[in-house]
Formats: C-alpha cells, sequence, structure tokens
C-alpha cells in the first residue's frame, strides 16, 4: 500500500496531455490511415472487415487515452495490454486484408509500417511504466 501511494504522487495524468504522449499520436495516426484506406474496400464489407478494422484501430487509442485518466501505474498498465490487444487484432486485419485483395501491397506495407511502429513505442511505454511500479 505504501507503495501505491508513492507511485501516485509521481504519476499525475491530470497535470498532462495525453496529446502530446507519443503513443498516442502514432495511434490516432493509424486510425485516420486505416479509415483512409477502409474507404475503398467493398460495399458489402462495411459490417465486416471495413468494421472491424476500425474498431480495432480506434480501441487502441481509445485506451491510450483512458490509462492515461486513471489514478494509478497498474490501471495504466492493464488499459496499455488492452491497446497493444487491439493493435495486434488490426494487424493481423491489415494482413488479411492484403489477402483477399482489399489493399494493394504498398498500402498494406504503409499501414504494416505505422502499426510496428505504433507497437514499438507502446511496448516501451509499458516497459518504463512498470519500471515505476
Amino acid at each position: 500500500m505504501r507503495r501505491e501511494k508513492a507511485t501516485r504522487l509521481r504519476y499525475n495524468p491530470a497535470m498532462r496531455d495525453h496529446r502530446k504522449l507519443k503513443a498516442f499520436q502514432l495511434a490516432d495516426a493509424l486510425v485516420l490511415s486505416v479509415y483512409e484506406e477502409t474507404r475503398r474496400f467493398p460495399r458489402d464489407e462495411a459490417f465486416g472487415l471495413t468494421s472491424q478494422m476500425r474498431r480495432a484501430a480506434i480501441s487502441v487509442s481509445a485506451d491510450t487515452v483512458e490509462g492515461w485518466a486513471r489514478d494509478g501505474i497498474s490501471e495504466y498498465v492493464n488499459f496499455l495490454n488492452m491497446a497493444f490487444g487491439s493493435l495486434r487484432e488490426l494487424g493481423y486485419h491489415i494482413d488479411l486484408a492484403r489477402r483477399l485483395g482489399y489493399l494493394s501491397e504498398e498500402k498494406a506495407l504503409m499501414l504494416a509500417a505505422q502499426y510496428e511502429e505504433a507497437a514499438k513505442v507502446l511496448c516501451g511505454l509499458k516497459k518504463s511504466l512498470r519500471a515505476l511500479r
């Protein structure tokens, strides 16, 4: 209990702006790219792959922001774990869309590169927060 109290003193999300967080910026850019690319998907995928990709991409950003607003580091890390799970899901969707021919090789590589960068930064953030616990 004493350790959690000390952790809360060092971590004060109310004093920070999530928009300045690199993990959020990359996830947010990925959402915009996913929306742009899924506009070209077949109409019959509107409630299928299009919806799933968009939902997963939004979840990465939203869970990062929601975790940022929590009181303790443990809660924040839990939300980052959920964000990472959604990011991995999106990675699968990107590959599937390429294999189905909905994304060109070039567009799939562009999204995959954004995905990889977001994953590296998100993992780094989780690691740094775990060190504070």
